[in-house]
């Protein structure tokens, strides 16, 4: 299921026995088995019609979707003893190996964490259109073993790079060229951009955008990170894509390592921002006045923006190891001026320069400085040590 942690589901029935004493002591027994735990954060919920238990925010999509989940809170509503024996007989372990017995590796299974749309599509997928129920079946956004060699084609609202302006534009992913490539009109030959997949990064960012579907796209282009923001009205279009585009990135990698297993791989397709916020900075003199700034960390890039849905970033600080004489700390050097209205301070120090920024608050500083030190006391791979040397510390 998509949310959290594992829950013992007799526990959660002793919790919700509603006013049938007796029977939710025979369901709770009865799910109570090995394999058939509700991976549900805070199940208050169950579908009556599926047999699975569910939290509040997944209930509301299960309502969505009337004609295939029946939804009933386990404390207020009236269970019918039928109801009661059908989740004792089914429970989540059971329709979690009918409904995702094929789930793709690449698939992007969502969390609690996760925005709406991805939900919305994960659970619609699953039940309504049962996508992942029968072993073989070719799948929109399906390349490798179980279909031709994927190209998808379709149009996106991109927005515009100078005006803000979301327009319509015809993206085309190939798995044979290996690249995402949108052009600026339909019929046009040539395209805008062309965009390899294995440089491709790919995050939902609804709020940023302004869009509950909205997708960030980024990728490099002179050793430099380019965002797109694009959506579409469909959810599962959307979605669709950005699986297709993990789809198309797993098929390059299995060819580029033909030694790893898909359990390596996977962890290299599309990843979340490790966090994004507004932090104020001055520049190499440190005399310059403190600026507010969009950052987002990316592993090991900090970027910083002038406005979130920048194309391109204002600079780059690229985060190495600890015993490579990088570091952040709390606070900043004596006898800085610190003209701005944040007050709480980060100096990270690494072996070209020192970098000074202010939080609003000190739960930002404090998240911010976790953040920066988990990645610092982290190993340097190969590809940390090729981005370093392509010379990602393009800062002002």
């Amino acid at each position: 299921m998509i949310c959290g942690n594992n829950i013992n589901v007799y526990s959660t029935c002793k919790e919700y026995r509603n006013d049938k004493g007796s029977s939710w002591s025979e369901i709770a027994t009865a799910v109570d088995k090995p394999g058939n735990f509700s991976a549900v954060l805070h199940p208050g919920w169950g579908s009556c019609s599926l047999g699975v238990f569910i939290c509040l925010d997944c209930s509301g999509i299960h309502r969505n979707i009337p004609e295939i989940s029946k939804v009933k809170s386990l404390r207020l509503s009236h269970w019918e003893d039928q109801e009661v024996q059908f989740m004792a007989e089914n429970g989540n372990g059971l329709m979690k190996a009918k409904y995702e017995a094929d789930v793709p590796v690449y698939y992007y299974k969502p969390t609690h964490k996760d925005c709406q749309v991805l939900r919305e599509q994960w659970i619609r997928a699953k039940y309504e259109r049962k996508e992942f129920s029968k072993p073989g079946k070719s799948l929109t956004y399906e390349s490798g073993e179980r279909a031709q060699t994927l190209t998808r084609t379709g149009t996106l609202m991109k927005r515009g790079r100078d005006n803000g302006q979301f327009l319509n534009r015809r993206f085309v992913l190939s798995e044979r060229e290996g690249n995402l490539k949108y052009y600026t009109k339909y019929d046009a030959k040539e395209p805008k951009a062309v965009i390899k997949v294995d440089t491709i990064n790919a995050t939902f960012q609804p709020e940023k955008i302004g869009n509950p579907n909205g997708l960030q796209i980024t990728y490099l282009k002179d050793y430099s990170t380019r965002n797109i923001f694009v959506y579409h009205d469909s959810g599962k279009e959307i979605v669709d894509w950005f699986n297709s585009i993990r789809a198309v990135q797993l098929q390059y990698l299995r060819v580029a390592f033909p030694g790893a297993t898909d359990a390596e791989l996977v962890p290299k397709l599309t990843r979340n921002f490790v966090k994004e916020g507004y932090m104020e900075k001055t520049g190499p003199r440190q005399t310059e006045g403190f600026k507010k700034r969009w950052f987002t960390l990316d592993q090991r890039r900090l970027m910083y923006f002038k406005d979130p849905l920048d194309a391109f970033a204002k600079g780059e600080v690229f985060l190495g190891n600890n015993d490579n004489h990088y570091s952040a700390s709390a606070g900043l050097p004596p006898g800085t001026h610190c003209n701005g209205a944040w007050q709480y301070g980060i100096t990270i120090e690494t072996p070209d320069r020192s970098f000074l920024f202010t939080c609003e608050t000190e739960s930002d500083q404090l998240d911010w400085l976790k953040h920066f030190k988990n990645v610092m006391n982290t190993q340097m791979s190969p590809q940390d040590y090729t981005s370093k040397d392509s010379d990602l510390s393009n800062h002002k």
